[in-house]
C-alpha cells in the first residue's frame, strides 16, 4: 500500500463555507422547517439512541418513512414505540451476513431508498476485532457502513436524487488512515487513534462515494455533529479527561457551548439533516460539513486530545481526510476486504 501523506493538489476546491441562514445553535427541527418529505424513504442505523434517534423523529415529522437496522431490537422498540411510520430491522455492523440480510430484504420490498444516514458507531473502545480480524471501530464504524451502502445502491440509484450522510466527528483529527497498519498489530493500541481512524475513513468515503454516484443522482456528504456529552458514545472516556477538556463541570454535568461544538443533542442532529435535506446543497456533494454549513480545510494544527480545537481554537477538516487518492485508495482496499463493490 502506498502511504497516507496528502498532496494539496488531489484537495477538493469545493470544500468551503456558503452562506446559510444557520449556525452551530440551530436545531434539527429548525433546519428541516418547511420541508416536506412525503413519499420519501430513509434509512438511518443507530437510529434508536443519541443523535440518531433525533434524526429519525425528525425525519418522521417531515413525513418521511423510516427504517432503523438495530443490533438491539427490543431497545430500539422501546425507544421509538411514539415516532410515527418506522420500522425496526435486525442488522449487526460488524456481521457481514447480517448486513446483505438487511439490504437484500429491503431491496426486495422494491422501495426507492431517498435518505441514507450511517449514523451508528463505536468510540474509544477497548481492542477487539471482527470475525475478519479487523480492529472493532474501523469495522463498524467503516466497513460496515461501506458494505451496507453499496448493497443499498440499487434502492439509492432508484430514488432518482439520493443523499447520504455519512456522520464522522472532529476526531478524525486523531489519526489519519495507516494502511500499513489498520489492526494495530505493530503498533501501541490507542482507542482515540482508532477513532480517529474510522472517523477519516467516513469522510474518504463520502468523497469516493459522491465522484461514484453523482452521475445517478446519488450525492454524499460526511458530518461532524458536534460533541454531545449525554449520549452513550463515550462512555469509555474517563470523566476527568472530560472535565479536563472542558465538556462537563466537576459534578460531570455537560457543558453546553455551541460555538465550541459542545451541543444538545437536538443541535448535534441538525447537519445531518441539513445534509440530508437542505435544498442548498442541490448539485454539491462530497463535502464535509459541521454546524450547518460546509467546513473549512485547515492546516498546522496542534489538536485538543478531546475537543479537537487547535491551539487558537479553530474548526474545520483536515487535509488527509480530503484527499482524493486516498479517498480512491481506500475505497479499493475497502471493496477487496468486504467482496463488495458497484
Amino acid at each position: 500500500m502506498k502511504s497516507n501523506n496528502f498532496s494539496e493538489t488531489h484537495l477538493p476546491v469545493i470544500q468551503c463555507p456558503v452562506d446559510t441562514e444557520f449556525n452551530a445553535a440551530s436545531t434539527a427541527e429548525e433546519v428541516i422547517s418547511g420541508i416536506d418529505l412525503s413519499g420519501k424513504t430513509a434509512i438511518v442505523t443507530g437510529g434508536y439512541s443519541g443523535i440518531g434517534l433525533e434524526t429519525v423523529r425528525v425525519l418522521s415529522a417531515a413525513g418521511a418513512r423510516i427504517i432503523v437496522p438495530a443490533r438491539d431490537y427490543a431497545k430500539a422498540s422501546k425507544a421509538l414505540k411514539n415516532i410515527k411510520n418506522v420500522e425496526i430491522e435486525e442488522m449487526e455492523l460488524m456481521n457481514p451476513v447480517s448486513v446483505d440480510a438487511f439490504a437484500n430484504k429491503f431491496l426486495a420490498s422494491g422501495r426507492p431508498l431517498h435518505i441514507l444516514v450511517n449514523s451508528a458507531g463505536i468510540m474509544a473502545v477497548p481492542l477487539q476485532f471482527d470475525a475478519k480480524g479487523y480492529e472493532s471501530q474501523f469495522s463498524t464504524n467503516h466497513l460496515g457502513h461501506f458494505q451496507l451502502t453499496l448493497s443499498l445502491w440499487p434502492a439509492l440509484m432508484k430514488a432518482n436524487g439520493a443523499r447520504v450522510v455519512s456522520v464522522s466527528s472532529r476526531g478524525h483529527r486523531y489519526s489519519p488512515v495507516v494502511f500499513e497498519d489498520l489492526n494495530f498489530e505493530n503498533r501501541e493500541y490507542i482507542p482515540l487513534s482508532a477513532y480517529g481512524q474510522s472517523k477519516t475513513a467516513n469522510i474518504l468515503f463520502a468523497l469516493e462515494l459522491d465522484k461514484r454516484g453523482k452521475a445517478n443522482g446519488i450525492r454524499a456528504f460526511s458530518v461532524h455533529p458536534g460533541t454531545i456529552v449525554n449520549t452513550n458514545l463515550g462512555r469509555y472516556l474517563g470523566k476527568d479527561d472530560l472535565f479536563k477538556a472542558g465538556i462537563v463541570d466537576e459534578q460531570g454535568n455537560p457543558v453546553l457551548d455551541p460555538l465550541r461544538q459542545m451541543k444538545t443533542v437536538e443541535q448535534g442532529a441538525s447537519t445531518s439533516i441539513w445534509c440530508a435535506t437542505s435544498p442548498m446543497l442541490e448539485g454539491i456533494g462530497g463535502v464535509y460539513c459541521e454546524n450547518n454549513n460546509i467546513a473549512s480545510i485547515v492546516t498546522n494544527l496542534v489538536p485538543d486530545p478531546l475537543s479537537g480545537a487547535d491551539a487558537k481554537g479553530n474548526f474545520g477538516v483536515m487535509p488527509h481526510a480530503v484527499d482524493s487518492e486516498i479517498a480512491l485508495q481506500l475505497w479499493k482496499l475497502s471493496e477487496k476486504i468486504t467482496g463488495v463493490s458497484i
